[in-house]
């Protein structure tokens, strides 16, 4: 469709997976006016509008052809996840006994008589945790689908119940494209934390609230998770701190049933996520907001998670993961226009991520 004859100047970038078009809509049509309005109405693509020093932009992307999906792939990852977290569930609902539970080498369990109807009890922590991982992909998926992105669906990560003990190590999405501008950046990257974290907040809540205090004197207070003979402190961060008083004020330790750690998993992924670092949701924010700024916080950021393995070691983990993801470097892949300007209503969704992620920051979020 020609939009020339409502445009001052245009540039066409024909990318492998749509064609992107950014043009500077003359001044008498920039409302838009009823006749530009009419003709965008049948364009055969996605657009926004873009306010910038030299006029209204408009950003029209034309999607290109889909590569087809290995849905079987998806959905095989997806019921391995299913089976695993099942499994760990049964463990923390103690119908299934395992011993050495900590211990990544002599870990074993003892197989119920009854061991459907004892696996199916893991039904309560992996139904919910495995909502909340979909919500918080689904939020990166659809948003990257309305701008027209070549996405690959989740990719859920089944793993041994030793050494992970909860049965995954998350999901993810693959971005196949390069993103238009940090518009299309910061949307994508906020929306999976926010998807994720509106699931997390009840089921935590929910599970705060059905948990129970230790019945014996416990020297310590806060969250106990139980898991075989063993027990575990999990780290409050201020959000589980003030939802902990809020629905069960009068214990000041509880044990977490398996509902209650699985949205405690949920906030601990959407704070992992939002750590201002290299790829990361909160990386993807961070450059989208401050670009300039970006490498030099996301390398404090990493420093500082290095330095918190002192607390607990498990941060030693999470920075080689994050150095090996980004293959040692700390700066952002670049998009195709990096000078677009961020949009004014981004601003509070930004500040809206930071404050998100101070709620759910745990600085040792685990203690056996």
């Amino acid at each position: 469709m020609d939009l020339s004859e409502f445009l001052l100047a245009w540039r066409t970038t024909a990318l492998p997976d749509r064609e992107v078009i950014d043009a500077l809509v003359h001044p008498a049509h920039a409302g838009p006016s009823p006749e530009l309005a009419r003709r965008l109405a049948r364009w055969g693509g996605t657009y926004y509008w873009s306010d910038e020093p030299e006029g209204r932009h408009l950003v029209l992307t034309r999607p290109g052809p889909r590569r087809p999906e290995r849905w079987g792939w998806h959905v095989a990852l997806f019921l391995a996840t299913l089976f695993t977290t099942t499994f760990a569930g049964a463990v923390l609902a103690r119908t299934i006994e395992y011993e050495n539970p900590f211990d990544l080498f002599t870990g074993s369990y003892v197989v119920p008589q009854h061991f459907a109807r004892a696996w199916a009890a893991g039904f309560t922590f992996s139904l919910p945790l495995l909502a909340i991982l979909l919500c918080h992909e689904l939020g990166h998926y659809v948003t990257a689908r309305r701008y027209e992105l070549d996405v690959s669906p989740p990719y859920f990560i089944p793993v041994p119940l030793v050494p992970s003990f909860i049965g995954t190590m998350g999901a993810f999405i693959r971005l196949r494209t390069m993103l238009s501008d940090r518009r299309q950046l910061f949307d994508v990257g906020v929306a999976g934390p926010i998807a994720g974290f509106v699931v997390a907040l009840p089921v935590l809540a929910i599970g705060l609230a059905t948990s129970h205090p230790p019945t014996d004197d416990e020297p310590v207070t806060g969250l106990l998770l139980r898991l075989g003979d063993g027990k575990a402190l999990l780290g409050d961060s201020v959000l589980t701190l003030l939802l902990r008083h809020l629905v069960n004020r009068s214990a000041s330790t509880l044990i977490v049933n398996p509902v209650g750690f699985a949205g405690w998993v949920g906030m601990f992924v959407t704070m992992l996520n939002l750590l201002p670092i290299s790829q990361l949701d909160g990386g993807h924010v961070l450059y989208a907001a401050l670009p300039r700024w970006h490498r030099r916080v996301a390398l404090g950021f990493w420093v500082l998670i290095v330095a918190l393995g002192s607390l607990w070691r498990g941060w030693l983990f999470w920075g080689a993961v994050v150095l090996a993801l980004s293959r040692g470097r700390f700066g952002h892949p670049p998009v195709l226009d990096v000078h677009r300007p961020l949009p004014r209503s981004r601003r509070g969704l930004a500040w809206a991520a930071l404050v998100l992620f101070l709620l759910t920051f745990a600085p040792v979020p685990f203690r056996i």
